[in-house]
C-alpha cells in the first residue's frame, strides 16, 4: 500500500482552522507552500493538547539548547479563515514533535488513522509476527512540518484562540452550552 508524505519545510502558512458552526466544528490543520494546500482533520483535544506539548517543546529548546525564543505576539497575528478548498486528506490520530538543534527548528509529524493502530490499541495485534511495533506506521499518510520558533509561537498563539472561541461553557457544571441550552446535571437534569 502507498502512501504519502506531505512535507512543508517551511510551509508558507502553517494553521489550525474550523469549519462549520460552534457545536458542530471540525477541525483542521492546513499547510500551504509551493503551490500546495494540504487539510487534515482532527478532533479538538488534539489541537489544544498540540499547541500546549508545542509550548513545552519551546520551553524545554530553551532550557536545554539555549534556543532564543520569541515573546508571545501582542497582536493577533493570522485570524484568516482556511484557504479554500477544505479538502481533507486524512483523519490525524497521531502527532510528533521533535526539535532539530541543527536548524533551530521544529518538526510536527500529522499520521493518518489506520486499522493497524485500532487492533493494536484494542490489543487484537498477534504475537507471533516479527514486525515491529512501529512499523504500522510507515504505511500511513503524513503531513510533515518545520517550522521555526517564531511560526511556532504564532500557530500556537492560533490554535488557543480557534479551541477557545466554541461554545461558552456553563457557569454551573461547565460542559458547553448549545443555542437552546443544555440538560446540567447540576440541575438535576433540568434545562439550563
Amino acid at each position: 500500500m502507498t502512501h504519502q508524505v506531505h512535507a512543508f519545510e517551511p510551509p508558507e502558512r502553517f494553521v489550525a482552522g474550523t469549519v462549520g458552526p460552534p457545536g458542530e466544528r471540525t477541525f483542521f490543520l492546513q499547510a500551504r507552500g509551493g503551490g500546495r494546500l494540504v487539510s487534515v482533520a482532527l478532533e479538538k483535544v488534539q489541537v489544544s493538547l498540540l499547541a500546549e506539548k508545542l509550548e513545552e517543546l519551546l520551553a524545554e529548546a530553551q532550557r536545554r539548547f539555549g534556543v532564543q525564543l520569541p515573546e508571545a505576539p501582542a497582536v493577533a497575528g493570522d485570524n484568516d479563515p482556511l484557504d479554500t478548498p477544505v479538502d481533507e486528506e486524512f483523519r490525524v490520530g497521531t502527532l510528533g514533535l521533535a526539535f532539530d538543534v541543527d536548524s533551530a527548528t521544529v518538526v510536527i509529524e500529522a499520521i493518518a488513522t489506520g486499522e493497524t493502530e485500532v487492533e493494536v490499541a484494542l490489543g487484537e495485534a498477534d504475537d507471533d509476527e516479527d514486525e515491529d511495533p512501529d512499523e504500522p506506521d510507515d504505511d500511513l499518510d503524513r503531513l510533515r512540518v518545520r517550522l521555526t520558533p517564531e511560526a511556532t509561537r504564532a500557530f500556537i498563539e492560533r490554535a488557543r484562540r480557534v479551541v477557545n472561541a466554541g461554545r461558552p461553557p456553563c457557569p454551573l457544571c461547565g460542559q458547553p452550552l448549545d443555542p437552546a441550552g443544555h440538560l446540567c446535571p447540576r440541575h438535576n437534569g433540568y434545562h439550563r
